[in-house]
């Protein structure tokens, strides 16, 4: 496993404001915290909120969070990819097309939990970006980047938790006499006489026999076989409208006796949710997680982002500005001025 350091980081607006970093390159990172009060899905939602920085400019690596049950007997030792969650969210890179914000949620009645069926994109940066994720009651949920709606929409429309409403009638088949080819072979189109009787390859009538072959010693000289310029090919009839095409066949859809609905999608912490963590690989590393709340109250995860997201992100982007400017300037003062070089170009001249 790779070390976690404890730090602000390279940029930041108050240095004894730590967030967890990972420091080594290519390794699994494990880390879990016991929740203040047991989250257990009911009538109120459940918002996961935090921030992440990829000071290295991560390019293959993740950064999701977990929220995972477990109470007492939750193994935080052994905390890891097989360790059951309610919740895994947030973003995951790996090369300069795969990035996208994980949504993936628990559900009761499935082996394995549900991936949100259409991906959404993810900052990938070096600044800070603050990840919210609201799953309510009423079986929706939103996801935010830097408090702006990325995507949201019903549970049941987003991710497979339940049977389709509708399905092919297994009753039905199509007919055999169903004509669904659009075009047909013209039966009064005849192959031309002679057709087959043209060779792909004819022998090339300028080539010459070299004048020191020996038919004894090298055989009979036959030329070089070309391409024939009469040959056309494998003959097809022309095409024409099918008189009897009736289109595409449509399968016909009746109500699916297994869809029920279910009100309860949401309950991904139906047995209570305890812990939070992180269980990640990166292969560059230098992410910096920080600001983490999970809670109940939209109102209380805003006004949290408000007092440490919102507030820090200016003065820590001043300071990346202002080391960036220093760093240009440094740059360009490191370069030979152009009085130098002309006289550096005399001097050649002269010699």
């Amino acid at each position: 496993m790779g070390a976690w350091k404890h730090t602000a980081g390279e940029f930041y607006a108050d240095e004894k404001d730590k967030g967890i970093q990972t420091s080594e390159d290519a390794r699994f990172y494990g880390i879990s915290a016991p929740l203040e009060k047991t989250f257990t899905s009911g009538k109120k939602p459940l918002v996961i909120q935090y921030t992440v920085k990829h000071e290295q400019s991560l390019d293959c690596g993740g950064a999701y969070i977990k929220v995972l049950p477990g109470g007492k007997k939750f193994d935080a030792a052994g905390f890891g990819g097989d360790t059951k969650y309610g919740v895994m969210f947030g973003p995951d890179i790996c090369g300069s097309s795969n990035k996208k914000t994980h949504v993936i949620l628990d559900y009761e009645h499935k082996d394995d939990a549900l991936l949100i069926k259409k991906e959404i994109s993810c900052e990938s940066d070096t600044a800070s970006h603050l990840y919210t994720l609201i799953i309510s009651p009423d079986n929706t949920f939103e996801v935010r980047v830097d408090d702006k709606t990325v995507r949201e929409g019903k549970l049941e429309d987003e991710f497979d938790f339940l049977p389709p409403k509708e399905i092919k009638d297994p009753a039905q088949s199509k007919p055999d006499d169903w004509v669904d080819d659009k075009m047909m072979a013209d039966p009064e189109s005849k192959k031309p006489e002679g057709w087959d009787d043209i060779p792909e390859e004819i022998s090339d009538p300028d080539a010459v026999k070299p004048d020191d072959w020996d038919d004894e010693d090298d055989g009979e000289w036959e030329p070089p076989m070309i391409d024939n310029p009469e040959y056309k090919g494998e003959w097809k009839p022309e095409m024409i409208e099918n008189p009897d095409y009736k289109g595409p066949w449509v399968h016909p859809m009746i109500p699916n006796p297994e869809y029920k609905y279910d009100d309860n999608m949401y309950k991904v912490c139906r047995d209570g949710c305890t812990h939070v963590g992180f269980e990640l690989w990166q292969v560059k590393t230098g992410t910096i997680f920080d600001d983490i709340i999970i809670t109940d109250s939209l109102d209380e995860a805003k006004k949290f982002a408000e007092e440490s997201f919102f507030k820090k992100l200016p003065l820590e982007k001043k300071m990346a500005d202002e080391a960036k400017a220093k760093a240009d300037a440094e740059q360009e003062a490191a370069l030979p001025d152009e009085d130098d070089d002309a006289v550096m170009d005399e001097a050649m001249d002269e010699f």
